[in-house]
């Protein structure tokens, strides 16, 4: 219990460290608004003579140690890069079609590789077309809209990494196309339509192709206009809304002949299902103060398949439910304090192999550079509860470090 205390007060240090570092900003000059990104600073540049080309340059990281501990099972340490990412995003010819190209370096963000499977370096790799201000039209691989916390950037979170819910039932980067009809204004009712037709297999997938694709749609509405330096995309209120902002999103997602447990995630299944996925999001913005709620579902029928060469072994669609609240607090100093709730229930035709869960955390972070340098330290708790009746009581603190430009 001592080394934990230890370690606890180390990581609290390193942040009240931080206070003392500046560094100026300026905002960016390229604004992708129909791309699921946090952009803070300009990263590095380069535009030719004629204006035809430009490319811009960034890179983040996020260096993370962590103690666990989980019930039945010796105490550990864990030490990683949990995301290590190069983008380059720009436009060719004409400021109206841009590109967008994002690798993955970390072990955790390529995955292990295993025979026959393809190596996911590439994230995003899509060709945007921009006639005006409010359309968009995307063709290539990236996030399809589903809910806030999965759309924004994981380098916009207050705490370290996404909640319990959005790692089980959320959608994920796909290829096909989009279209976003983009209409926020500052302080008048405004309003989001964004949709995708994918192929609903995921990122980097060429194994064989079949006839069932994914379908995406999701309106987002502000009641009290946009919020500052695009605040709906990042969490926590760095920007200290001086009135009141609202958003209210809700999406729907249904996946045809899916392949995989989670749609465009998971492991293999033995037969194909058809899922759905429904998202509600709430996100208010006050002088500091920020608040969220958000509620998942993914529906299959017969979600439990069977391997036809042997019939002990099984794998399952996650189906269930699930909510998330989040409330913080940004000082002036950019310290911020952060609480979360989430539960999550499993379908009944899967309770005996995946239990219900309830997660309970508390987070301290300190903004250096906005949320492009930052300091995480987070306690995180988790009960268990399974089929059976039993339960297990799981819990680990955290710190972590992110830059970028």
């Amino acid at each position: 219990m001592k080394r934990i205390i230890t370690f606890f007060l180390l990581c609290f240090a390193a942040i009240l460290q931080a206070q003392d570092i500046k560094v100026s900003t300026k905002d960016n000059d390229l604004k992708l608004a129909a791309l699921p990104y946090y952009s803070y600073g300009k990263g590095l540049g380069i535009t030719s003579a004629d204006s035809l080309f430009q490319l811009n340059i960034r890179f983040r990281m996020q260096n993370r140690i962590g103690y666990i501990q989980n019930e039945d099972e010796d105490a550990a340490y864990d030490g990683q890069i949990r995301r290590l990412r190069l983008r380059f995003d720009g436009y060719v010819g004409d400021p109206k079609f841009l590109y967008v190209l994002q690798l993955s370096f970390a072990p955790g963000d390529v995955g292990e590789i295993q025979d026959g499977e393809n190596i996911n370096i590439i994230r995003d790799a899509a060709v945007i077309y921009r006639p005006n201000k409010h359309w968009s039209l995307i063709f290539g691989q990236t996030k399809i809209p589903g809910n806030r916390q999965r759309v924004n950037s994981s380098g916009a979170l207050q705490l370290t990494d996404r909640s319990i819910n959005n790692s089980r039932f959320n959608v994920d980067r796909d290829f096909g196309i989009q279209a976003y009809f983009l209409n926020e204004k500052k302080d008048q009712f405004s309003y989001n339509i964004k949709g995708a037709v994918t192929t609903g297999e995921g990122r980097n997938w060429t194994k064989s192709p079949d006839n069932g694709v994914a379908v995406t749609g999701k309106i987002e509405l502000f009641p009290l206009g946009s919020f500052k330096k695009d605040g709906s995309n990042f969490e926590g209120d760095l920007a200290r809304e001086d009135k009141p902002k609202v958003l209210l999103s809700a999406s729907a997602h249904q996946n045809n002949w899916a392949r995989r447990t989670q749609g465009e995630t998971g492991n293999d299944l033995f037969e194909q299902r058809t899922m759905s996925s429904v998202f509600g999001d709430f996100m208010l913005k006050y002088n500091g103060w920020s608040g969220m709620a958000t509620y998942m579902k993914r529906m299959a029928k017969n979600p439990v398949t069977v391997n036809p060469l042997d019939m002990t072994e099984s794998n399952f669609v996650y189906v269930g439910e699930g909510m998330d609240y989040q409330l913080s607090y940004t000082f002036p100093t950019m310290y911020e304090i952060i609480g979360r709730y989430s539960f999550q229930n499993v379908n009944n035709d899967i309770k005996d192999l995946a239990p219900n869960t309830r997660e309970y955390t508390l987070g301290l972070t300190k903004y250096i550079w906005e949320h492009a340098f930052k300091l995480q330290t987070e306690f995180t708790y988790d009960q268990l509860s399974f089929g059976d009746g039993s339960s297990k009581d799981n819990w680990y603190i955290r710190f972590q470090v992110e830059i970028g430009i």
